[in-house]
């Protein structure tokens, strides 16, 4: 089932994504993880690409594991990073030859320690470009591109950066997913800015559970997000207490998750950090959740 069409039956879609593992021991946990939560019924699944796209060949295996092993709608990656647009069209052809049709398009980021991002020699430089190269040559595949509700890093504005979310819609993007963020605050701002602006595809809201402050301070560095200060007092409290650190976060996660439902945004998607148990225990306590 394409992205758009869970969309458009009217109750919020529920969505993970995973990071790509580096080990056949990580890989084996990753399929732990996905057949644990298989049981919250999802209504898609990604994979993320590794650093500078290191990881393009696993990920589509791991794209057909999740359709055919695991009996979930995957969302391939795309992303402008070392790829070229016969590469971009390979790809996409090989992701239609086992039934696949969501693409979630990315610019992609520069590696670690680098601000700038080089775009390869017959490929793309912006991930609007991208979703009109798919919409040329495969026009029925449905894709998702990524909003910021705090800006993206390199953008000058949160004006500019509106302005190049709809250029990316307009180019033939059906859904926006969010970056992750811990003060819903800056999602109905976000919303906000994006109606106000004329864009009017779903946007859905990412969530990322809270595990570790060493990780979390690592991921709001990387993306920009804003730690609330009475979470970060509550993490730093309990900061060599991985459990209560994990409570900590879920119980945040939740407290997001029921007011952005009340908002009636159209779906969640987690960032699952590859673990299943705080993902577990958000869903077992939405209402949404506890699907029939």
């Amino acid at each position: 089932m394409k992205v758009s069409e869970a969309l458009a039956k009217g109750q919020p879609t529920l969505s993970f994504e995973f990071f790509p593992p580096k080990t056949t021991e990580q890989e084996e946990h990753l399929f732990s993880v996905l057949a644990q939560l298989k049981a919250f019924q999802p209504d898609f699944a990604s994979v993320t690409y590794g650093a500078m796209g290191t990881t393009r060949e696993k990920t589509f295996q791991w794209v057909k594991e999740i359709k055919e092993r695991f009996k979930i709608d995957p969302v391939a990656h795309l992303t402008c990073i070392s790829a070229t647009k016969k590469s971009i069209l390979l790809q996409l052809e090989q992701f239609e030859a086992i039934g696949v049709n969501n693409i979630l398009s990315l610019r992609g980021d520069p590696p670690e320690g680098s601000n700038d991002f080089t775009p390869p020699a017959d490929g793309f430089s912006y991930a609007k470009d991208l979703v009109a190269f798919i919409k040329v040559h495969k026009p029925e595949f449905c894709l998702g591109v990524a909003g910021y509700p705090e800006g993206h890093r390199e953008s000058p504005s949160l004006e500019r950066d509106t302005a190049l979310l709809k250029e990316k819609v307009e180019a033939g993007a059906d859904y926006i997913i969010s970056q992750l963020f811990f003060d819903n605050r800056f999602f109905f701002d976000f919303l906000d800015r994006c109606r106000k602006a004329g864009i009017k595809a779903p946007i859905i809201p990412g969530i990322m559970p809270i595990t570790s402050l060493k990780q979390l301070r690592k991921m709001t560095d990387i993306c920009g997000a804003t730690i609330p200060q009475k979470l970060l007092e509550q993490l730093e409290k309990h900061e060599s207490d991985r459990s209560a650190v994990e409570k900590i976060g879920v119980e945040w996660a939740v407290g997001q998750c029921e007011e952005l439902l009340g908002a009636e945004v159209p779906g969640i998607h987690y960032f699952v950090m590859n673990q299943s148990g705080p993902i577990s225990q958000i869903l077992k306590q939405l209402t949404f959740a506890r699907r029939q």
